[in-house]
């Protein structure tokens, strides 16, 4: 049994969504409904799960907080499950490319299996795949949109915050650190 709570973001409404275990998703508005599954799910909104995660969503869109503190239950293969933490690894105003997590996770040729992982990730912002770009530095796909993707990179790193419909939504990821490959 999954639990879910809807809660609004500068980047839109987000459906929160816990087991009894941990946070297993924060999906976007116009999520496609097959990049995850959680049924079936009961709207709880006193969750104590969702309502932290709500709280710390909450500081982190107001520059208050660089990380997060939730029981997280990731649910995906191993293959993914070694992407996700990889994710959650990469410190706040920090990017990598997607050959810099294949290498991390001790699967150096499987760059586009990370990429297919990191798409499938159902905790976007918590377990950010929002830091993973191109190795060229530019942003590459987003469940959320690159407008969003350039949004919360922005609001890691102190620039400008990107409006909808900029042309910076989908340029370079200014002003992130980024390792060299």
């Amino acid at each position: 049994m999954y639990y879910f709570k809807l809660t609004v973001t500068p980047v839109g409404e987000l459906k929160l969504v816990a087991s009894e275990r941990g946070l297993v998703g924060i999906l976007w508005e116009n999520d496609d409904p097959h990049r995850t599954r959680f049924l079936p799910q009961t709207r709880d909104d006193d969750h104590p799960i969702l309502v932290e995660t709500a709280r710390q969503l909450g500081e982190y869109f107001a520059g208050a907080r660089r990380g997060f503190e939730l029981p997280l239950d990731f649910a995906g293969t191993d293959f993914q499950k070694k992407v996700w933490q990889a994710l959650v690894a990469i410190p706040f105003g920090e990017t990598r490319s997607y050959s810099q997590i294949a290498r991390e996770i001790g699967h150096p040729l499987a760059v586009r299996a990370v990429g297919a992982a990191n798409g499938r990730n159902p905790l976007s912002i918590v377990a950010p795949c929002h830091r993973v770009i191109g190795a060229n530095g530019k942003l590459t796909g987003f469940a959320g949109g690159l407008t969003v993707k350039a949004f919360l990179l922005a609001l890691e790193t102190s620039q400008p915050l990107p409006q909808p419909g900029e042309q910076g939504a989908q340029g370079r990821a200014g002003g992130a650190v980024m390792q060299a490959d």
